[in-house]
């Protein structure tokens, strides 16, 4: 008889992964146990003929169930006689709380919250089910886990499930090995598990709580704020009003009502809660962008299924197989014009965001309706989404018409992912539900004695996510946002704490922090540091487009290459404003060996707001020997913006630019775009991040880029597409093509000019590769023609694939570029 002892690590809690162990082992007649360990990962103890045990560690590396992903697998075996035999049979124990295996190295991670399966959504559908109409049905292949898990190891008192105690049905079906809910730790039904309330805002302000099974601690109010503080203690109190409609099916029926007719309604789902009115309703998402004061940005949109998104775009098989996958993102379409979207929904886009029913209370809510319906984030302008039934009646009055709330906590807010098809491959704009927390790789082949050090990337300050690197695996949080609200930046700060909680990993010794020394997470770094209470005894600074750089090098495993990085802004070491870059990197260093040319910001951050005074910076020229005429830039302007101020603020602007007051140097493709997109007459003002060259993007899909010659200029030594020039040919161009025409050139020659540069880099360097990476990377036609530029030199392309390449994708590789340096790679 052969003894093993088994050590798993992966994504192997919260999964199915002890039933189907225990499945494993009883069919092939083994003793043991399975028990969950503190770390996230599973110990398993064997005993029986060694042939079994073989065949147990086969299906254990080939047959897992849907949501496990194995990491590694650890094993010792000895030979012992049958008569020292410690098991009769084989059972699931009780979790190791930690000791064994809870060294703080992690053995792995729970996994995402992952949508609703076929089988649960067909028990709630059932007329025959006890879990017909029940908003709360999950099984172990699906539901919650990331969002409603405190602690691991992961089972039901560490959640926020504790707070429903199993009925007897629910006990059973939790207990038996051949049920699909053995072990399913969010197992609830109708008479024992969360409820569903509808409040109409008439009612709102009077609500009161009926105080569940473990109300809130103290003498705390019931309606909380969502602090890190309010969530600790028991479930959610139910709302009680005298208007609240209870029952799941009954209120779901009356915010479906509410829906129909025209209202805004804030539904409360698993990681957070959306506002929600009807899509094709032009007065109710009139309504909506007047109370959330989001004038022109684009509205996400859920729609029953595949079929109904149909409606009003045309997904390809790839995009439809992004919809309706288990992550269940929103993906980002061409809307067709086929349906009566209101034409609120994306103003000046040609893409709508939209997403299929993840969660129970979703699918319901469309057996109601035969329409897609606006899905926003609820949150106050520029603060965390809310998550706390108190919050939401109050943070929200004025704003919802009504409210359907649950009382289930949530412990981690985490909003939809967002992806887009780019040159035909995927890319992640947000990367959050369905994929949060789970572990991107990064290779460490380095020399040094600090080749396991753990290290926390903080990213920027902008769309912010950080990331945990342990071993070779990059643990990153679920999207935060802009840290620069203080609400969010302690949403940040939890958001890392739970992702500590949920991996089982110590604090990292070493901090990686963008170049900005103004931003929080850079303060923070430096905070960490120098707190005696904290592990952190180095912090490294990383500049930001060497991390976009790294974050491309270490998702493919390559140690060097010629980098364009494209985005709006980026603080570069000569204190300028970097942002359309052509960089030789390596994991550990970069240098800057091409992109655009230096051009001026007039009033600084006022030229990110209104893109007429980018144009102006861009055409003024900072040569002065090729300066244009005062009076010619001045008819110019007139003749082609408009500044919010009129006349009166072109001739300010212009002045800035002579004397040079107040106008920082930029290279940046984000305000180049900018400019073309005020030369067009798409944007006059920016009210969220993006907005021009998204609106510019819109215009161009319309429109045939003219081959034209491409002006160059060198900086420093360093080869740079001349952009003053190449404005100068838009502006020519317009007197004979389609502002559509114009619009797709200006995008064309940006992303020809600075993959040329980066072709000649390569061959003069003796790279093969070639990698594009920054916010501006998510134009389709961009990346589309630097691909083919490259490719087209016969140079290896190489972009972002399970990081975004945007700013949620900094930490992932400023971890990159700290590990490279920490193991002995660094420039110094």
């Amino acid at each position: 008889m052969e003894r093993a002892t088994v050590r798993v690590n992966g994504v192997v809690q919260s999964v199915g992964f002890r039933p189907f162990v225990y499945r494993t082992a009883v069919d092939l007649g083994l003793g043991g146990s399975v028990r969950n360990r503190g770390d996230a990962g599973a110990l398993v103890e064997l005993e029986g003929p060694r042939e079994d045990v073989d065949g147990f560690l086969d299906a254990l590396r080939e047959d897992n169930p849907p949501l496990a992903r194995v990491g590694t697998i650890e094993t010792e075996r000895e030979r012992v006689p049958e008569a020292e035999a410690q098991f009769t049979s084989f059972e699931i124990v009780e979790s190791d709380g930690g000791g064994e295996g809870g060294s703080g190295d992690g053995g792995g991670t729970i996994p995402p919250d992952t949508a609703m399966c076929g089988a649960c959504v067909a028990d709630m559908r059932d007329p025959d089910s006890r879990y017909h109409g029940y908003w709360a049905t999950a099984c172990l292949d699906c539901g919650p886990r990331f969002t409603v898990i405190e602690s691991l190891p992961y089972d039901r008192p560490a959640t926020s499930m504790a707070a429903f105690p199993l009925c007897a049905d629910c006990r059973n079906e939790y207990e038996e090995p051949a049920d699909r809910r053995y072990h399913a730790q969010t197992i609830a039904c109708p008479q024992c598990g969360p409820t569903l309330r509808y409040v109409p805002a008439s009612a709102a302000g009077t609500a009161s709580t009926a105080v569940g099974e473990r109300p809130p601690p103290g003498d705390r109010d019931p309606f909380p704020d969502d602090s890190a503080d309010a969530l600790a203690g028991g479930r959610e109190a139910a709302i009680e009003a005298p208007a609240a409609v209870a029952g799941g099916r009954a209120a779901i029926g009356a915010a479906a009502d509410a829906l129909a007719d025209g209202n805004v309604v804030v539904l409360k789902g698993i990681g957070g809660a959306h506002l929600a009115c009807d899509a094709t309703n032009e007065d109710a998402v009139a309504r909506l962008r007047e109370r959330t004061g989001r004038s022109e940005k684009p509205f996400a949109l859920m729609a029953a299924d595949a079929e109904m998104v149909g409606s009003f775009a045309s997904p390809s098989p790839a995009e439809r197989d992004a919809l309706t996958s288990p992550r269940r993102p929103i993906v980002l379409l061409e809307e067709d014009g086929t349906a009566p979207l209101a034409s609120g929904v994306a103003p000046g886009l040609h893409t709508v965001g939209a997403m299929v029913p993840y969660a129970g209370v979703h699918h319901l809510l469309f057996d109601e309706l035969d329409a897609p319906v606006v899905m926003t984030s609820a949150n106050l302008p520029g603060r965390p989404m809310l998550t706390r039934n108190g919050a939401m009646l109050a943070g929200l009055d004025g704003v919802a018409d009504g409210f359907l709330l649950h009382d289930r906590r949530i412990v981690a807010r985490c909003d939809d992912s967002v992806a887009r098809l780019v040159d035909g491959d995927r890319r992640l704009l947000r990367r959050s539900r369905g994929f949060a927390p789970l572990p991107v790789p990064v290779s460490r082949a380095g020399d040094g004695d600090g080749d396991d050090v753990a290290v926390l990337g903080l990213g920027p300050e902008l769309d912010v996510a950080a990331g945990v690197l342990s071993g070779e695996e990059c643990y990153l949080t679920q999207y935060v946002g802009n840290v620069d609200d203080v609400d969010t930046f302690e949403s940040f700060v939890g958001a890392i704490d739970h992702l500590l909680g949920v991996t089982g990993l110590d604090r990292p010794r070493v901090v990686a922090r963008d170049a900005h020394p103004g931003f929080r997470t850079t303060e923070y770094a430096e905070r960490l540091a120098a707190d005696e209470s904290s592990p952190a005894s180095r912090v490294i600074e990383v500049q930001h487009h060497h991390a976009h750089a790294a974050s491309v090098l270490a998702e493919h495993d390559v140690d060097a290459a010629i980098a364009v990085v494209v985005d709006g802004v980026g603080y570069g070491p000569d204190g300028t404003v970097w942002g359309g870059e052509v960089l030789d990197a390596t994991r550990a260093d970069y240098e800057r060996v091409g992109g655009l040319s230096p051009t001026s910001m007039p009033g600084g951050d006022r030229a990110t707001r209104y893109p007429a005074r980018m144009l102006a910076g861009v055409l003024h020229r900072r040569d002065a020997d090729t300066r244009r005429d005062a009076d010619a830039l001045e008819a110019l302007l007139a003749e082609h913006v408009a500044f919010p101020r009129g006349a009166e603020e072109r001739e300010v602007v212009l002045q800035q630019l002579d004397a040079g007051v107040n106008a920082p140097t930029t290279t940046s493709a984000g305000r180049f775009l900018d400019a073309a997109s005020a030369l067009l007459g798409v944007c006059e003002e920016r009210t969220y991040e993006g907005e021009p060259a998204m609106k510019l993007e819109a215009l161009a899909a319309r429109g045939t880029a003219r081959g034209i010659e491409l002006p160059y200029a060198t900086v420093d030594g360093r080869p740079v597409l001349d952009t003053p020039r190449l404005m100068d040919r838009l502006v020519e161009l317009l007197d004979d093509a389609e502002r559509a025409d114009v619009a797709a050139t200006a995008q064309d020659a940006l992303a020809r000019g600075l993959a040329r540069i980066a072709v000649d880099a390569a061959e003069e360097r003796d790279r093969d590769t070639v990698v594009l990476s920054g916010g501006v990377a998510y134009n389709d036609a961009i990346a589309t023609r630097v691909r083919e530029t490259v490719v087209d030199a016969g140079l290896r392309f190489l972009g972002n694939e399970r990081v975004p390449p945007g700013d949620g994708g900094i930490a992932y590789g400023q971890v990159a570029v700290a590990a490279a340096r920490v193991a002995g790679r660094d420039a110094d």
